[in-house]
């Protein structure tokens, strides 16, 4: 018979096991940043891009080997012998060590902006449908509110129509609309499963975990419009390549010389010298190689570098436009949301919600007909989906705004 202490493990593990067996993981839209950079798979991976340039940059700028000689020439028929060793290093005469060095450095601050536009992308991305997944559960709330007071009518109908105070048509008209709101719902939360999938590729979301978005989109407040392209990493990246192809051009030009090698050696020989009998002489020596510049100048791979340098300063002037035109054209949708918001928040809602309570308040006292109440709610739903599909069009372009920027 299991004795206290087993109840209590059992007891514990029955109540912690539902909370690790499905974790869920919770973000909104100010916090989904953070946890992509953080659990990101591809990102995982793109910062060992950045490892790759280190290891570069560690390898680069190093003299050759040095290399170690040996020769033994042997006479049989005179017994005469020679042996020498020798040890040889090749060194550049240009800075050509120095400016691989640089040009590796360089190489690694890009890969390290690469790594930060990488993570701007997937953190664009998934601000985006994070926002898309808030509006489509606001609608959704709007939808049940609308729903439920659709329900709410078409029962006062109904039960006026059992006593024959009203018409079952009308009831049966009114539970229509109930019924037809039920089913867009259903068909939003359809249309939600698709991005928050690719949130959940997004967030590095283990299969056994679940996720939930929650929050409200705030109410539209539009940014400063200071547009800088110097803090986007895309720029940054694009004008460390600039950088690292007019280093190139200059150790291309370095490389129209090659290296002199050098050598040091010494050795003993073993001579005949008749009538004297053999001899033993030692010999020291130096050794110098000098390539002559007569078929190879490198012409060709500085031609090349040329025009990659030349290529990567329109890369940047293009990339600075293009910030410039995402940022500005951005800012201007941002400008039309938040106008249009203020319009049917201000205006039209109001004068919605008059409208279907004077056509309501006709209807009960039999002044009007039931269509002209549904129309009018009809209507002042359609302005509210209106407004909430401005407020999540205005915050996808601020996204799209700030993105272009590269702020965090």
């Amino acid at each position: 018979m299991p004795n206290f202490s087993s109840w209590i493990l059992l007891a514990l593990a029955t109540t912690v096991h539902p909370l690790t067996a499905n974790p869920t993981v919770l973000v909104t839209l100010s916090s989904v940043g953070d946890r992509v950079r953080s659990q990101n798979p591809d990102l995982a991976a793109a910062r060992l891009k950045i490892e790759e340039a280190t290891g570069r940059m560690s390898q680069s700028g190093r003299l050759a080997n040095p290399e170690f000689e040996t020769n033994l020439d042997h006479n049989p028929q005179a017994r005469e012998a020679r042996f020498s060793i020798g040890v040889s290093q090749r060194f550049p005469i240009t800075d050509r060590l120095r400016l691989e060095k640089d040009v590796s450095q360089t190489e690694l601050k890009s890969a390290q902006a690469e790594f930060r536009e990488v993570e701007r992308q997937l953190v664009g991305r998934a601000r985006e449908i994070v926002v898309t997944v808030l509006a489509t559960y606001q609608r959704k709330e709007l939808l049940r509110e609308q729903s439920r007071i659709t329900q709410e009518f078409s029962d006062s109908l109904s039960a006026a129509a059992k006593k024959g105070e009203g018409s079952a048509l009308d009831a049966g008209q009114a539970k229509l609309e109930a019924a037809s709101l039920a089913m867009e719902i259903r068909q939003l939360d359809a249309g939600v499963i698709s991005p928050v999938g690719e949130l959940k590729t997004l967030l590095g979301i283990l299969p056994a975990e679940s996720l939930s978005v929650t929050g409200t989109l705030p109410e539209p407040t539009l940014p400063t419009r200071a547009v800088d392209p110097t803090s986007r990493p895309a720029f940054q990246m694009a004008t460390l390549d600039s950088t690292a192809a007019e280093q190139g051009v200059a150790l291309e030009l370095a490389k129209r010389y090659d290296d002199v090698e050098g050598g040091f050696f010494t050795g003993v020989e073993r001579t005949e010298d008749v009538p004297v009998g053999f001899q033993n002489e030692a010999i020291v020596g130096l050794r110098l190689k000098i390539a002559l510049p007569f078929w190879n100048k490198n012409e060709g791979a500085i031609h090349e570098a040329q025009a990659k340098h030349l290529r990567k300063q329109l890369e940047v002037a293009a990339l600075s436009r293009s910030i410039h035109l995402a940022a500005n054209t951005a800012h201007s949708e941002m400008q039309e949301w938040a106008a249009m918001i203020r319009e049917i928040t201000d205006t039209l809602l109001p004068l919605a919600a008059e409208q279907a309570q004077l056509a309501e308040d006709a209807y009960r006292e039999a002044q009007g007909q039931i269509q002209f109440v549904l129309r009018a709610r009809e209507k002042r739903l359609q302005l509210a989906a209106a407004r909430l599909d401005a407020l999540r069009s205005f915050h996808l372009a601020r996204v799209r705004y700030l993105t272009a920027l590269g702020t965090p």
